[in-house]
């Protein structure tokens, strides 16, 4: 029964990392809005859509991990609404770092994770979701795409949160090769 339900999410994880299309989630695509438009964003993007997986993935190793996604969801909103004033040198070589980061953290042996402070793994999740927020900021067309755009990046966090202990280190580990990938993209 354990096995088939393992199998089953490694599946789901598999499906969805297949319908991310690469390099979406920055400026140069369609200029869709409205809430199906920010609903489909966060998945159109293999960069935002590992990054995600990977915050739920950490999530559920930390001590206080229950604040990690709300804290990514907050500090990406800045990121977006500050995208006009804030300008980052680099910014795709940003968000591939952040990716692999994240995978790493998200790989990281359990015993490893416990040991970061709360308060630098909040940091470290902040920076990386000022960072994509500022990437996807020019892209929201308003409230109803942020509505629809935040909801879909916290649908997408509780699916990594709820990826079973043994497919964690794995799927952490692939997001974060993805990572190194994404950086030589953008090198």
């Amino acid at each position: 029964m354990r096995i088939t339900k393992t199998l089953h999410r490694a599946l789901l994880a598999a499906m969805t990392l297949l319908t991310a299309l690469p390099a979406a989630a920055h400026p140069g695509h369609g200029t869709g809005s409205g809430f199906l438009a920010g609903l489909l964003h966060p998945v159109t993007g293999i960069d935002h859509l590992l990054a995600l997986l990977a915050v739920g993935l950490w999530s559920r190793q930390q001590r206080h991990g229950v604040v990690l996604a709300p804290t990514f969801l907050v500090l990406m909103a800045l990121g977006a609404a500050s995208a006009g004033g804030v300008v980052l040198p680099a910014l795709e070589l940003s968000i591939a770092a952040t990716v692999l980061l994240l995978g790493a953290l998200a790989a990281c042996a359990p015993e490893l994770q416990r040991r970061v402070p709360p308060s630098i793994a909040v940091a470290t999740v902040g920076a990386c979701a000022f960072v994509h927020g500022l990437a996807h900021g020019n892209e929201l067309g308003g409230t109803a795409s942020s509505a629809g755009f935040l909801l879909a990046s916290a649908l997408l966090m509780l699916a990594g949160a709820a990826t079973g202990e043994r497919l964690r280190r794995l799927v952490g580990a692939a997001i974060g090769s993805a990572g190194v990938w994404l950086l030589a993209l953008a090198a």
